[in-house]
């Protein structure tokens, strides 16, 4: 299901053309012992062998609150990324970077200099916020390599299911545009469910792919109008979803609810999951002071608060990838008191390696930053 690519991958930009690679090599040369990155990006500043970069060179707004960055990435970007994976994207704000995650909405293609994500700006992200509301064509932002497991999978199956909501559609839309491309689309079967049909992401898109292939079934579920779809109905809308693959994408609540269906028909092999965000509702009032032995810094922090937002509040510098609970890169030690999963609620003790990005205090705690 993981690895597969549609073409073979040699002309994929991986460190840049040859000539370009001659013309990076000679100018390490006569640069050493000074890096030769900071005089390249006096050239282009997407010309770094220290990290991904790239250029947002179009805004384009899908809906009020929402809009597709179209980026040329630079040097080392691999295109052979699988649909449905997501990116790490920083942006230079107020003289600070700002670390986010969200979907390849583009689809692979060998030899394309382009990609792009499509941002919904939610009222307590800050940077999604500042995506959709103003971001300049021409600004450089730096990148992290395409990653997660919920992609296409290769063979495609014979039959599919989409369960998506909100902003959960953009993985899929990947998925969608390659099979397109591909002209090859399955016996699909996509339920996506939006408050109205201006705010409904690519709702044009949709139903033009739905439009040109027969066995793509699409059911817009207008939750203003018609309420929350209830998974229940799937007996109606998809009588055979338990022979289906099926991909979920979107609120926590949505995907919870997916999971306890799939996990009491036995079927929770046929599931897979995405999870653009750690659901902060609902906790017991746990919280409690965070102190972080290596800077001595700390912080008081409720219990719908992040370690890892706590950290970076307190000045300390925190490791950190994709902020989704996926990547592992914010794991770190635990060494005293207890903090709590804020996705499923369990309680981890000193002596644990936590996540930071998923994770807040459970009283008071100490990690070894």
């Amino acid at each position: 299901m993981r690895q597969w690519l549609e073409e073979p991958a040699k002309d994929v930009a991986t460190t840049g053309s040859p000539r370009r690679n001659m013309l990076r090599g000679a100018v390490a040369r006569v640069t050493t012992p000074l890096l030769p990155d900071d005089y390249l990006h006096l050239v282009n500043p997407l010309w770094s062998a220290r990290e991904l970069r790239g250029r947002i060179v179009e805004v384009r707004p899908e809906t009020a609150d929402s809009a597709t960055l179209v980026i040329k990435p630079g040097w080392g970007f691999r295109f052979d990324y699988r649909p449905g994976q997501y990116i790490g994207i920083g942006l230079l704000v107020d003289g600070r970077w700002h670390w986010r995650s969200y979907s390849l909405t583009s689809s692979p293609v060998v030899g394309a200099r382009l990609i792009t994500i499509t941002v919904k700006a939610m009222p307590e992200g800050f940077l999604s916020s500042h995506i959709v509301g103003g971001v300049e064509p021409g600004t450089v932002v730096r990148l992290a390599a395409p990653q997660g497991n919920f992609a296409l999978p290769e063979p495609l199956p014979d039959r599919m299911l989409f369960v998506t909501a909100g902003s959960g559609v953009t993985p899929i839309m990947s998925m969608l545009r390659t099979m397109d491309r591909r002209g090859r689309v399955p016996d699909i079967v996509h339920i996506h469910s939006a408050p109205t049909e201006d705010s409904a992401m690519f709702r044009g898109e949709l139903a033009a792919l739905a439009d040109a292939h027969e066995g793509l079934q699409l059911h817009l579920q207008l939750t203003r109008s018609m309420g929350q779809f209830d998974l229940a109905r799937l007996d109606e809308l998809c009588p055979d979803w338990r022979e289906r693959q099926a991909w979920a994408c979107g609120p926590a609540g949505m995907l919870a609810a997916a999971e306890e269906r799939w996990r009491v028909a036995g079927l929770e092999d046929n599931l897979h999951l995405e999870r653009f965000a750690v659901d902060r509702t609902g906790q017991d009032g746990d919280g409690g002071t965070v102190t972080f032995a290596r800077s001595g810094n700390s912080l008081e922090i409720d219990g719908a608060t992040t370690l890892l937002e706590a950290g970076e509040k307190s000045g300390v510098q925190m490791p950190f990838g994709c902020r989704m609970g996926i990547c592992q890169t914010c794991v770190v030690p635990l060494e005293a008191g207890a903090v709590r999963d804020l996705r499923n609620g369990k309680v981890h003790e000193e002596g644990s390696r936590i996540q930071t990005c998923i994770s807040t205090a459970a009283g008071d705690c100490t990690l070894d930053l």
